[in-house]
């Protein structure tokens, strides 16, 4: 059994082990080294040790005997000898100052936060007229909550004596020299509260106990509120996460459908290659990896910590999660905007041709089909809108253009081919769209298209577009073949009326006439007349 030795402290006996005792003594003696040459220094001596008793007597230690234990929890509440703080004004004659006070949360007196608590300590005054100010400015002004919300978050609690003193200044000292627990009265007849002299009434008991019971309700239904956006946030983070791994890793969209953003995501890593420099390719990705998962993770920790609101030293981690944050997205920000992928300018290229005399009925046929092709993966954008068909082995871009069909203004048939890119400027831009190969030609009462336009080897995708413009006499009628109707179903250039009545047709058997209405379907009779 360990060897003990009974100690009087501040008029306190009390029974200690040989390992606490070593370090309580050289505690005590680091102490008076502290403050032995500082003006008041023998009461703030005799002040703290009366503490150290008061924190002896309320750990009820096994059989009576203080431990090594003990004794760290008592230094961890009062503070080490260097935290205390000392005035050196005068150089040769330090004095130690209780008067700088600083505001806190205080731990020994709290309603909700200890808001209220502290800012009484603080003021020297009693906490019930700071709590009926703050009801008054929340109850008709509003304010007030968001005040206290902010002082809540603001201020630290006082959890050690060295913060209790500054929080109480010299309040502190005297209240503490009568070793009196809080709610005790003083030898002048006034009631110490929490360590300061306030002459409480029992309407102020009263009120206390009044918004202690507010308080209560109000905490628990934070608490609750708290427990609710946790919840949210984790399953939040955890889906995101999960449709981001899903999505990008193992390429299951059937599983956690895209659709919501109308766009294909599942080949946007090998898209990616023909839209940046492909040496940067890994370096946005990963840079994306960071943006997106670093909220995602962040999300998921602090909905644990609303959940079961533990307290934590994770201030360092998070400012250092949220400088790489900033600093992912700077650069990545910074790697987009120089290689190009965001186009301030854009450009448009036109040629055209004429066919004479216009037939009565003109046949719309396609040359190239993309039935025809050979390609590896799709990104599609807008559903089927836009499509970029990708060939790995050639390292071109397949994309299908628009059919729009037009009244022209001269009883003539043309079509009108317009190419559209995006780059730096505008003749970058122009230049870019020299890049897209189309083919197009009128023979005799046909006019025959590709279904889809090239991107060729070695140039950058950039928002590339082709539209086919049919300008034709009115009164003409129009025949297409299955590709290039779908072409022309792309941009809907008939009534919802004329599609849905001809729904039922074979695709490529309908024909349409221009009127001064729009296109509509030439209706027939069963007979298959008009």
């Amino acid at each position: 059994m360990d060897k003990t030795i009974n100690i009087n402290i501040a008029g306190t006996l009390f029974q200690i082990d040989d390992e606490a005792y070593r370090i309580l003594r050289d505690y005590l003696q680091a102490i008076n080294n502290r403050f032995r040459n500082v003006q008041g220094g023998h009461e703030t001596i005799e002040d703290i040790e009366s503490r150290i008793a008061e924190i002896f007597q309320s750990q009820k230690s096994s059989a009576g005997v203080i431990s090594k234990d003990n004794v760290e929890k008592m230094i961890s509440i009062i503070g080490k000898p260097e935290d205390f703080d000392l005035n050196e004004s005068e150089p040769d004659a330090p004095v130690y100052t209780s008067q700088r006070k600083r505001m806190y949360r205080n731990p020994e007196d709290t309603i909700i936060s200890g808001v209220c608590g502290g800012i009484g300590a603080y003021l020297n005054t009693d906490p019930v007229l700071i709590r009926i100010l703050f009801v008054l400015f929340a109850v008709f002004f509003g304010v007030g909550f968001f005040v206290y919300i902010a002082l809540w978050i603001a201020l630290p609690p006082a959890n050690n004596d060295t913060q209790k003193r500054e929080m109480y200044g010299n309040a502190y000292h005297s209240a503490n020299s009568y070793n009196k627990q809080p709610g005790e009265t003083s030898p002048d007849g006034s009631t110490m509260y929490n360590r300061g002299y306030y002459n409480t009434s029992r309407l102020d008991n009263a009120f206390n106990e009044i918004f202690r019971a507010v308080g209560r309700v109000f905490y628990i239904a934070l608490r609750i509120i708290l427990i609710i956006i946790g919840i949210s946030l984790v399953i939040t983070g955890f889906l995101c996460i999960l449709s981001f791994v899903m999505i990008f890793v193992f390429k299951m969209p059937g599983a956690i459908t895209a659709e919501g953003l109308n766009m294909s995501l599942t080949y946007f890593p090998d898209f990616l290659n023909y839209v940046v420099n492909p040496s940067l390719t890994p370096w946005i990705i990963g840079l994306v990896f960071v943006v997106l998962f670093l909220p995602m993770i962040a999300m998921i920790y602090w909905g644990v910590k609303m959940i079961f609101w533990f307290k934590a030293n994770d201030g360092i981690f998070s400012l250092a999660g949220l400088v790489l944050w900033v600093i992912s997205l700077a650069a990545l920000a910074i790697l987009l905007f120089n290689d190009g992928i965001s186009f301030a300018e854009t450009a448009k290229t036109a040629t055209q041709s004429i066919l004479t005399p216009s037939p009565d009925t003109l046949y719309v046929k396609t040359s190239n089909k993309i039935s025809d092709l050979r390609y590896d993966k799709e990104f599609s954008i807008m559903h089927d809108d836009y499509s970029v068909l990708i060939n790995d082995e050639k390292k071109e871009l397949y994309i299908r253009p628009y059919l729009n069909v037009r009244q022209s203004d001269d009883d003539v048939t043309m079509v009108k081919v317009r190419k559209r890119s995006s780059g730096r400027s505008k003749i970058d831009a122009m230049k870019r769209t020299d890049g897209l190969l189309y083919n197009y030609r009128f023979s005799g009462d046909t006019l025959f298209v590709d279904e889809y336009f090239t991107i060729t080897s070695g140039r950058k995708w950039s928002a590339d577009n082709v539209g086919i413009n049919l300008y034709i006499p009115k009164g003409t009628i129009l025949k297409l073949d299955n590709a290039s109707e779908n072409l022309f179903h792309s941009h809907n250039n008939f009534s919802d009326d004329d599609f849905s009545e001809s729904a039922g047709w074979d695709t490529g058997r309908r024909s349409w006439i221009l009127t001064d209405e729009g296109l509509r379907v030439v209706r027939r009779h069963p007979s298959g007349q008009k």
